[in-house]
């Protein structure tokens, strides 16, 4: 068995061609390489090796995409991976970690992740980049408020009211260019380039939804998981992107583990101990299937029972309740996507 390993780095990276041979033992040749797509066209090509093993990076999906183009076979380790962890160890390097890739990957130990395909990935980069601009558009919101505030002038209206025309017009009035401001009110000048730096982050998130409405209504599945009271577009469109290929899961379980919606657990001899959520996957997910979970509890009888009867009754469990009922709806989109279906009320016991 020929195995092709190579740790990845941002400029250069580290390949091991590892032969297990049952007659001669084990030997692996290390090379040197620049992390570039043609060097490494010319280096699978070379090795002619049976499965071509990599780490999952930001370049992780390039050279997936390369090894498809090339018929090489190939898998990529999961660094999270239990197995995977350097522990207690006084040597680490590029080559020890490609020959590590390499023996587990011949012993059938290598812990491994799916890789989504081209479409998928600058989807879900498209995803991620409209949730870095809102939160620039909320620290810029914040930091006007805070300008504002710190200047002893009438408070502004709270909320929403104070980003209407309006409430922007009364910004305004304030604002001076930085370059006629004296030493008494460089605070106009800030206040300017905040409303310039808001009315920017405005035009991106909108150029940035635009685009994500014209392809959400052209894609059946995030408009199947639109038909459960109180998803929307945002919650069904990330859904959709991190399940990809809803086969790939064999049942709620891990689905719910991908997620990072399952509890840690802790067990030794007759101790058996569960913790908080691992919070491992996409912290996108979670974030959109907690806070979604808060607005079924408005539009959805199912969630609102089910968070009654998780809870109890008690405002101190009704977090843990949302936690778990999120975990719930992850597993009912997949199962809608899994079966093509759309949503039905589930028949819920009486509380």
């Amino acid at each position: 068995m020929k195995i092709l390993s190579v740790d990845l780095g941002k400029f250069k990276s580290v390949s091991c061609l590892y032969q297990k041979d049952a007659d001669h033992g084990d030997s692996a040749e290390f090379q040197t390489v620049v992390t570039d797509r043609d060097l490494f066209r010319q280096l699978i090509a070379k090795s002619s090796a049976d499965v071509v093993v990599f780490e999952t990076c930001t370049v992780a999906g390039w050279l997936a995409d390369l090894c498809e183009e090339l018929d090489a076979p190939f898998l990529v380790a999961n660094p999270n991976g239990e197995a995977w962890r350097w522990s207690r160890i006084k040597r680490k390097t590029d080559r020890d970690d490609a020959l590590k890739l390499a023996r587990m990957t011949a012993m059938n130990e290598l812990p491994t992740v799916h890789v989504p395909s081209r479409g998928v990935r600058a989807k879900r980069s498209l995803l991620k980049f409209r949730e870095i601009i809102v939160r620039n558009r909320v620290a810029v919101q914040n930091e006007i408020r805070a300008l504002w505030q710190a200047q002893g002038l009438p408070q502004l209206p709270s909320g929403a009211s104070l980003w209407t025309v309006a409430g922007i017009e009364l910004l305004q009035s304030h604002a001076r260019p930085l370059s006629e401001c004296g030493s008494e009110d460089f605070w106009r000048g800030q206040l300017q380039l905040l409303l310039a730096s808001y009315e920017h982050s405005v035009g991106q998130e909108k150029d940035v939804d635009r685009k994500l409405e014209q392809l959400a209504r052209k894609n059946e599945d995030i408009q199947r998981l639109m038909t459960i009271p109180g998803v929307g577009r945002c919650t069904a469109e990330v859904v959709c992107a991190w399940i990809d290929d809803p086969k790939r899961f064999n049942n709620g379980r891990e689905v719910s583990s991908y997620a990072g919606l399952v509890p840690v657990q802790y067990q030794s001899g007759e101790s058996d101990r569960r913790g908080r959520i691992t919070k491992r996957g996409s912290k996108l997910l979670r974030k959109r299937l907690v806070e979604c979970t808060w607005l079924l509890l408005r539009y959805n009888p199912w969630a609102q029972q089910l968070v009654q009867q998780i809870s109890r009754g008690q405002k101190t469990r009704k977090k843990q309740a949302i936690v778990a009922v999120a975990r719930r709806l992850l597993v009912r989109c997949w199962a809608m996507l899994r079966d093509g279906t759309n949503w039905e009320p589930p028949v819920t016991k009486p509380a």
